[in-house]
């Protein structure tokens, strides 16, 4: 674990994997419900957690630092389901590349329950894990420049679904109507970090329609396929740098950091 200083108020902490990030994202909120710090926003990364507003930085920067800090397990929580037609153009790109057909795909997808592990990108979009790392996919070699709001995708570790209108790169094996953004809604973010979420099928899908109750496990042993046609995977392990200008993952603006061309490093889409 690393705690770097940022401006005068605030601590961003590193740690070595999403999954620390998580657990260490669930047991600061832990201790601000408790009142044992205090700190206006803890924003969760790809492997890093900002506190933004502390009160005493130096002080908890030692704590930090000085000790193994116990980790909470991510809440449990209410699921969120997301009703979704897996028709995506990419799905028998990514059929191919994890060696199955396209209706295990579709079954997998939905036979697992995600964890929103960050926000980013764009508001409300936010980055899933839960399925294995042999499931991992790599983003397309060419971005599109427009992919339509509730397409559900995949890259790398993560599913994602765009929120809005916007450029991409990620593979896009599905749509829901779901909306994940709503400025009139309190809170605005149908999903926040920590939340659980769930991928219900609905409607037919390529050859025939998807069993809603076919949720059987993903199968922990299949061989990995992704990235056997030389792509590779996304690159996961790019440092993380969501948070370090204050902001958070979204810019004050609420604009996308995705390039004029659509490619970029992980935090794009």
């Amino acid at each position: 674990m690393r705690v770097l200083p940022v401006g005068d108020s605030a601590l961003l902490v590193e740690v070595s994997s999403g999954d620390e990030a998580q657990a260490l994202h669930a047991e600061l909120l832990r201790r601000r419900a408790e009142g044992s710090i205090a700190v206006r926003e803890i924003v969760p990364a790809a492997r890093t957690v900002l506190l933004d507003g502390l009160t005493d930085p130096v002080r908890l920067a030692s704590e930090l630092t000085s000790a193994d800090v116990p980790t909470a397990p991510p809440r449990a929580g209410e699921v969120v389901e997301l009703p979704v037609r897996y028709d995506g153009p990419d799905l028998a790109d990514v059929a191919a590349l994890w060696g199955v057909t396209e209706r295990e795909v579709a079954r997998i997808h939905a036979g697992t329950e995600f964890r929103v592990a960050f926000c980013g990108f764009a508001p409300g979009f936010g980055y899933l894990t839960g399925l294995p790392p042999h499931y991992d996919v790599p983003r397309r070699a060419t971005p599109r420049t427009s992919v339509p709001a509730g397409s559900v995708a995949l890259a790398g570790p993560y599913t994602g679904v765009y929120p809005h209108v916007s450029p991409g790169g990620w593979q896009l094996i599905g749509s829901t109507d779901t909306v994940l953004w709503d400025h009139a809604r309190v809170p605005a973010a149908l999903l926040s970090p920590g939340t659980r979420v769930r991928f219900v099928p609905v409607g037919t899908y390529g050859p025939g329609p998807v069993d809603a109750n076919d949720r059987g496990p993903v199968d922990a042993d299949r061989p990995d396929k992704a990235g056997t046609d030389g792509r590779g995977p996304m690159d996961a392990d790019r440092p993380d740098t969501a948070g370090t200008d204050r902001r958070g993952p979204v810019g004050a603006d609420g604009r996308s950091p995705v390039g004029a061309d659509g490619r970029g490093p992980v935090g794009r889409t």
